[in-house]
């Protein structure tokens, strides 16, 4: 994917993988963990954002100082686009909602971004996904060219992440038991389910969903805290036939995954992360001894530090739940969280 490329984009991929040996006690598998946060623009998205441009940057299609990119982004992905315009010296407006974090919006901004907020829910559905993919769609109609990579339903998002597991597979020498990763736009789902079936590798797809998403089927109906998986809508690109399995995954577990993740290995990641966390814990009573797990780690823990890392925060949308991370595996029941955030 960035061959040729020179700059700061040559960066995006290889990223590490590694050993994580304290995550869950007593497990007798080996676990991996696929660090995302360490491509140039913090996250997994940059692969995509990359995918999703380069090939039009290099036929032409998108003219330095002339067009302009048009993008809905939780943030990651607007910072990858972002990224990728300011060195190519494309205009890019992102539109973002009103949970996206204060530092994702400055970075946008430090980059040179147009950032527009969505701020009041659809009101047939009550989600703010349905008004950022309406303005969107406005902004294409009023501005001549411009150009919407639609990472919902552009099949190069998912294309990106061949290189994604091929890093694994060749890292491991395709010995992969349990892949496990967070679907949001179901990119990263896509791509390396594709690769597995295209290497014949005896790799179980786990995919984590949110509580509350509608990618597949949450059992429970309610708001969702935590960007970065899960969604709304359901996205063009999801098969959800690629996914072996399905885990849904609470906000206040995706906390206690990112708490236990950096308490017992030193690995600061983001909200999806801790998702991911949380499902190999779910199920690694049934996972047969000498298996090898990878996790994929999407982001860094540095953009969720007024959040997920953030003691008052925590208590406020959940209550007094520290011995969670520092004791206990066992999770509350959702109706034994505050009412006001059920799952």
């Amino acid at each position: 994917m960035t061959a040729g490329l020179k700059g700061i984009l040559s960066a995006v991929g290889m990223t590490p993988l590694i050993e994580l040996e304290r995550l869950v006690p007593g497990f007798s598998s080996r676990v991996y963990a696929k660090a995302e946060r360490f491509n140039p623009g913090g996250s997994i998205k940059d692969r995509s954002a990359l995918n999703m441009l380069l090939g039009r940057i290099r036929a032409g299609e998108l003219v330095p100082g002339k067009s302009t990119v048009v993008e809905s982004s939780s943030g990651n992905l607007a910072i990858g686009l972002a990224q990728i315009c300011r060195y190519f010296g494309l205009r890019f407006i992102c539109v973002v909602d009103s949970r996206t974090t204060q530092q994702n919006i400055a970075i946008l901004r430090a980059y040179g971004a147009d950032v527009r907020v969505v701020t009041e829910p659809d009101p047939l559905t009550g989600e703010l996904l349905p008004q950022r993919l309406r303005l969107v769609a406005e902004l294409l109609a009023e501005i001549p060219g411009a150009y919407c990579p639609d990472q919902y339903a552009n099949p190069l998002n998912p294309q990106a992440h061949l290189a994604t597991m091929a890093e694994i597979d060749e890292a491991l020498d395709g010995r992969i038991d349990y892949l496990l990763l967070s679907v949001g736009t179901s990119g990263t789902l896509g791509g390396c389910a594709e690769y597995i079936r295209r290497k014949g590798l005896p790799t179980q797809v786990v995919a984590v969903d949110a509580v509350g998403s509608a990618l597949f089927d949450s059992p429970v109906s309610c708001s969702r805290l935590i960007p970065g998986h899960g969604a709304s809508v359901r996205p063009q690109v999801l098969d959800r036939e690629d996914a072996d399995r399905v885990i849904h995954v609470s906000d206040l577990e995706c906390v206690v995954g990112c708490r236990r993740l950096v308490q017992r290995e030193a690995v600061l990641a983001g909200g999806s992360s801790g998702a991911v966390v949380a499902a190999l814990e779910r199920i690694a009573p049934e996972i047969p001894d000498g298996s090898t797990c990878v996790l994929v780690l999407p982001d860094g823990g540095d953009r969720y530090l007024d959040t997920v890392y953030d003691d008052s925060w925590v208590r406020r949308q959940f209550g007094e739940v520290s011995h969670l991370w520092k004791g206990p595996t066992e999770y509350p029941e959702p109706d034994e969280q505050k009412e006001r955030v059920p799952c």
